[in-house]
């Protein structure tokens, strides 16, 4: 079976606009965060579901890369097994470039393959954040449609 941009990221318009100020909040830095929601079998796909933002530190304070505050992700891998759910993805801000996964993104990808990447582009030229969503498996980059409801 090959490997496509399913499924759809569906966020609520709170879960969005939560997103895009926390990338402000971060400038001049790289700004991340992650994704709870429920998933299928054992593998833990993502059904794209978002029923939990986590806003995070970058503890990189970069501008060019991020890492979660691995205390901030146990906090909310936490929260989300008290709720029978799971970390189905991140996001992380593009303070000058297109929302669009780096090399390194790439990279980095690899140690959760069926996690959903949001990026959000805060490139000026824009006048407004852009936000898209990849899975990333194996070095290929699948978009996912992003569905914004509420």
């Amino acid at each position: 079976m090959a490997f496509t941009g399913t499924p759809t990221l569906r966020l609520t318009r709170s879960q969005h606009e939560r997103i895009i100020a926390s990338c402000y909040d971060g400038l001049p830095n790289e700004a991340c965060g992650l994704l709870g929601g429920p998933a299928n079998g054992a593998l833990e796909e993502p059904t794209g579901v978002v029923t939990q933002v986590f806003p995070t530190s970058n503890v990189d304070a970069s501008s060019l890369t991020y890492t979660v505050d691995g205390k901030e992700m146990l906090r909310a891998m936490r929260t989300m097994d008290e709720v029978g759910e799971v970390l189905v993805g991140c996001w992380h801000s593009h303070t000058h470039t297109e929302a669009y996964p780096s090399p390194t993104d790439v990279r980095t990808a690899a140690a959760n393959p069926n996690w959903i990447y949001v990026i959000v582009s805060l490139k000026p030229e824009h006048g407004h954040p852009v936000l898209r969503a990849y899975r990333i498996r194996d070095g290929v980059i699948a978009e996912v449609a992003v569905d914004v409801v509420g």
